[in-house]
């Protein structure tokens, strides 16, 4: 397995975080697959690190919940449940619109022209059809947001949360519709932000976290 990966030797300066980060986008696009062992010996053959950080990071990891560790069995990628879905979506949705309404209080006019810039970068995306481009951006301009809430209980509460459903809204099937549907609502979030409008971009972004579970929920139903 991964033989004919090139090395991607982790820098030692960061090991830890840096394992987590890369472990943590391998679960997310699926290169490490939902119900499947986690190859830790592939894995650090790979990074070119030892059982001990690996298993460190798969600690981490299984914190989060995107693994799962057995004895005398290792570490398995969990499964994205509808369940778990519907449970995450409605919180995660909750301090989204939390997010919004203090981010609308303290955002900065400089904020707001990185959250316009990267919303046009993600049209682009669209437009050409790179969904692993528009995820990426995606995410910038959430955490732009989030950033500009200026809360670190806040911050630490939604991203894990958010986590856990990068890799439910990366597998689930982006169809057509959605996608275009999606975009409209970032243009009202946008709208909302500039306008520093918190009521409203806080009922954007709950219902805009609604429309995501619900399409995940569809996909992984039609599974």
């Amino acid at each position: 397995m991964f033989e004919n990966t090139a090395p991607q030797t982790i820098a030692r300066k960061s090991l830890h975080q840096e394992l987590v980060d890369r472990l943590q986008q391998m679960l997310i696009n699926g290169a490490l697959a939902p119900g499947t062992k986690v190859p830790e010996k592939d894995l650090c053959l790979r990074f070119g690190v030892s059982r001990t950080p690996m298993r460190e990071a798969l600690k981490v990891l299984a914190s989060e919940g995107l693994v799962r560790l057995e004895p005398n069995r290792g570490a398995w990628v969990t499964q994205v449940t509808v369940s778990e879905v519907n449970e995450v979506f409605p919180v995660l949705g909750a301090l989204e619109a939390l997010c919004g309404e203090m981010a609308c209080q303290n955002i900065t006019d400089a904020e707001i022209e990185t959250v316009r810039s990267l919303h046009e970068q993600m049209v682009q995306n669209y437009e050409n059809r790179d969904l692993g481009g528009y995820f990426a951006i995606n995410q910038k301009i959430h955490g732009a947001i989030l950033t500009a809430a200026r809360n670190d209980t806040l911050t630490t509460s939604c991203q894990a949360l958010s986590l856990r459903m990068q890799r439910a809204r990366y597998l689930a099937n982006m169809s057509e519709e959605r996608w275009r549907t999606a975009i409209l609502e970032h243009e009202k979030i946008l709208q909302f932000l500039s306008e520093r409008n918190g009521k409203m971009l806080a009922k954007t972004l709950s219902e805009h976290m609604d429309t995501k579970r619900a399409s995940i929920v569809k996909w992984l139903q039609s599974e």
